[in-house]
């Protein structure tokens, strides 16, 4: 469905959107990191920083907490079946960024399409990535693959990799919590 480096940047998005943005998770409130917990949770939702290569600036993770609000907005948008208003925001996110592509190797690596920013830091070059990959999907048969999760307070985003294209959580916890309330709701309707 997608190419692995269009789904690193899809997985990034999702993320970045889940843990950068406030509303809720798993039928409780979530308020997004701010201050010293905000590099500490971008640290934790790009693939590459996760093993400690890069260090992230505040600068780098508010610009990134930024682009995590208007990724969410597309999210949102494609959710409830808006595809202008996410492609508008999506293209306001590729231009503020300045997304271009590039291919680039990796030693002993076939050449890969990359999306960078107008400046090689982590946060636009993320940013600009991210949003690319979220307009591949956008662009193609494949925009009903982003979703909100469908269970009860809980509005953290996914992106559908399913065979069937037939997912409405962002998690099995969500899932099953689901399941469980509609369970005990028929339960005491026989009642």
């Amino acid at each position: 469905m997608f190419d692995s480096h269009v789904s690193t940047l899809l997985d990034t998005a999702v993320s970045l959107v889940n843990a950068l943005t406030d509303g809720t998770a798993r039928g409780k409130p979530y308020t997004a990191p701010r201050g010293a917990e905000l590099v500490d949770a971008v640290h934790s939702a790009l693939p590459h920083t996760r093993d400690g290569q890069h260090t992230i600036e505040r600068e780098q993770a508010a610009h990134l907490a930024r682009t995590a609000r208007e990724m969410r907005e597309v999210f949102e948008a494609v959710n409830a079946g808006m595809l202008d208003d996410a492609a508008t925001a999506l293209n306001a996110l590729l231009l503020s960024n300045g997304a271009r592509p590039q291919l680039d190797r990796a030693n002993g690596e076939p050449w890969q399409l990359h999306f960078h920013g107008t400046d090689d830091s982590l946060a636009v070059g993320w940013s600009a990535g991210c949003a690319t990959g979220l307009a591949i999907a956008i662009g193609s048969d494949l925009a009903g693959r982003l979703g909100v999760c469908q269970a009860a307070q809980c509005d953290r985003v996914y992106v559908d990799t399913s065979r069937n294209a037939a997912r409405q959580f962002c998690s099995t916890a969500c899932q099953n919590r689901t399941k469980a309330a509609a369970f005990r709701a028929r339960r005491a309707a026989r009642r």
